[in-house]
């Protein structure tokens, strides 16, 4: 199954994230305004040098007079190839223009092509640059968003770049951080240095402004050494809160102990690896539910801050509080609208939050008509819905929504997904058994090349080629510890490697993703205060980029994998580049 987007922007966009250009002066020039729609039709009537030049005439126009949705449609199907140099500066302007104002990151990325085959003036240059840069970020891509706008600096010195160029780089693992380093200069060095400070301090904010005079030192002159990104300095006005004693509230017994022990043994293994050896953890038997006493004894116990509770119900009561007695990562989302607990944060591996980027990545990719198949119980319905409410607040349209029995085969729900209407992708929400059935049964109706997202439960984690062969081209989201090939190209650039290496060599396969939600837990709780006090605060961890939304939910963005011969491979901007470009 070959996934494309606007085909012949995948080698123009290729070499565009590879190079960069030279600059040189031009003028642009506008015609006088005419009739747009006279200019369409003669359009088709001319040869193509200049039925593209009354397209861009009818674009402009179209634009300036407010019609901007129809002038960015015009703009995109224009083939600027067939433009003059300064006409083709034009168009690349106006296109980016309208995609930045339109919110259409692809028509940036398009008018983006013209840096590496046009010198363009200056001024146009650098304009385009910044542009390609953000819509790069939209679409997930932050190296090369980080790169173009590092570009721009280089030439401008501009110091309110600072923080877009921060954002990008936060966003990094490792061994993407190293590859930016490699291409780049020392602008580039700089920045990078800085952002292996910043994570090796690894929550530590004293430790990391003691080593921050050290960097200026060596990297005078750079933007962010006279202006610190707003992140880091808003991380100085919180030194002498870290967080050095945290209480666990997790069962004992009952029908949670089975998950609390693997989340337990990810925090335990997690601490003892020596990432905070000066931490306390104290850890409580939250099976009887008082969560009163709960808090109680961490109080009397010094805790500052409290991983817990798990239970649903218990997380449920505490986000209907006006505040909680302590600082608390709840390892469960409550059933409310929105949590309402001052100082309490929820987090969790939720199927929910896979849809949704399931429902972000295919509109992204260019995918308007969705259809769902989903199993027919609860858990179906809640991921169903949340990938239908996400696709149609974007604007996507539903073309069939199919629930399943799981016990059945996938042949018929498969067929009734696929038909009448056919959809352009398909959302599946799968263990591996059923899922493995889709692909055949979509070939076998002729309906094999139909892009499918699917969330992280059609994989068990552990490689087995020939039983999943047949979910090969399916796209899947999972947490970096289960597709490190395809998150940060290969086990080594992991975030915290040790703990990784001692839980994958002493766990259960069923329980690795627990495990790692343990570790997350852990370094989440000792940045609760930084949390709090810092919007936009990021954390690259086991189980993905986990940020907290505006009432404290934790909302965690994924690495998407494809499979390829039975195994997970690294997706690189799908859609836009297909088979070509991968391994």
């Amino acid at each position: 199954m070959k996934i494309s987007f606007r085909g012949p922007l995948a080698a123009a966009l290729t070499a565009l994230l590879l190079a960069g250009c030279s600059f040189q002066p031009g003028i642009i020039e506008r015609q006088p305004d005419g009739d747009p729609q006279r200019l369409l039709q003669q359009a088709e009537q001319q040869e193509p040098g200049q039925a593209a030049q009354s397209r861009l005439e009818a674009a402009d126009i179209l634009a300036r007079q407010g019609n901007r949705t129809q002038a960015l449609e015009v703009a995109k199907e224009i083939d600027d190839s067939r433009l003059e140099r300064q006409a083709r500066t034009r168009w690349a302007l106006l296109l980016s223009e309208l995609g930045e104002a339109e919110g259409d990151p692809w028509a940036v990325i398009q008018a983006g092509q013209l840096l590496d085959e046009v010198d363009l003036p200056r001024e146009a240059s650098l304009t385009l640059r910044e542009r390609l840069g953000m819509a790069l970020a939209e679409v997930d891509e932050p190296r090369a968003a980080a790169r173009a706008l590092i570009q721009v600096q280089a030439e401008t010195e501009r110091e309110d770049l600072n923080d877009p160029i921060w954002d990008q780089l936060s966003r990094l693992d490792g061994g993407s951080l190293a590859t930016l380093s490699d291409e780049g200069g020392d602008l580039v060095q700089g920045w990078v240095a800085l952002a292996e400070l910043v994570r090796s301090s690894g929550g530590d904010i004293q430790r990391l402004f003691a080593r921050l005079d050290d960097w200026r030192e060596r990297h005078r002159g750079h933007p962010a050494a006279r202006r610190l990104p707003g992140e880091i300095t808003a991380l100085g006005e919180l030194r002498g809160q870290e967080v050095n004693h945290i209480a666990v509230f997790l069962p004992e017994s009952g029908p949670l102990a089975g998950i609390a022990g693997a989340i337990r043994e990810g925090i335990r293994t997690h601490h003892l690896e020596g990432v905070d050896s000066g931490a306390r953890l104290s850890f409580l038997d939250s099976s009887h539910g008082d969560l009163e006493a709960l808090y109680r004894e961490a109080s009397e116990s010094g805790a500052q801050v409290v991983i817990g509770p798990l239970d649903k119900d218990a997380v449920s009561e505490l986000e209907q509080r006006e505040r909680v007695p302590l600082p608390t990562l709840a390892l469960n989302y409550g059933r409310g609208d929105r949590n309402r607990a001052l100082g309490l944060f929820q987090y969790g591996l939720s199927a929910e939050d896979e849809a949704r980027q399931a429902a972000h990545r295919a509109w992204v990719d260019g995918h308007r008509l969705a259809s769902l198949l989903v199993p027919d119980n609860d858990w179906g319905r809640r991921v169903g819905e949340a990938f239908w409410n996400a696709w149609r607040d974007q604007g996507g349209e539903v073309a069939n929504a199919v629930r399943y029995n799981p016990e059945s085969s996938a042949t018929e729900s498969a067929r009734r997904a696929v038909t009448n209407p056919q959809p352009d992708m398909l959302f599946l929400l799968a263990l591996p058994d059923y899922a493995r059935q889709v692909p055949p049964t979509l070939d076998y109706y002729d309906s094999g090349d139909l892009p499918i997202y699917a969330t992280s439960h059609l994989f068990e984690g552990r490689l087995q080629p020939r039983l999943d062969h047949d979910l090969d081209d399916v796209l899947f989201a999972d947490i970096p510890w289960q597709i490190p090939d395809a998150a940060v190209g290969g086990v080594e650039a992991l975030p915290f490697l040790d703990s990784y290496r001692r839980l994958r060599e002493e766990s259960d396969p069923a329980m690795f993703r627990l495990m790692a939600m343990g570790v997350d837990a852990y370094e989440l709780a000792r940045r609760l205060p930084q949390l709090q006090a810092i919007s936009g605060s990021e954390l690259f961890g086991a189980t993905g980029t986990l940020s907290p939304g505006d009432d404290g939910r934790i909302q965690r963005r994924l690495p998407w994998a494809r499979f390829l011969n039975g195994v997970p491979q690294p997706v690189l901007i799908p859609g836009v580049f297909g088979d070509e470009r991968a391994p």
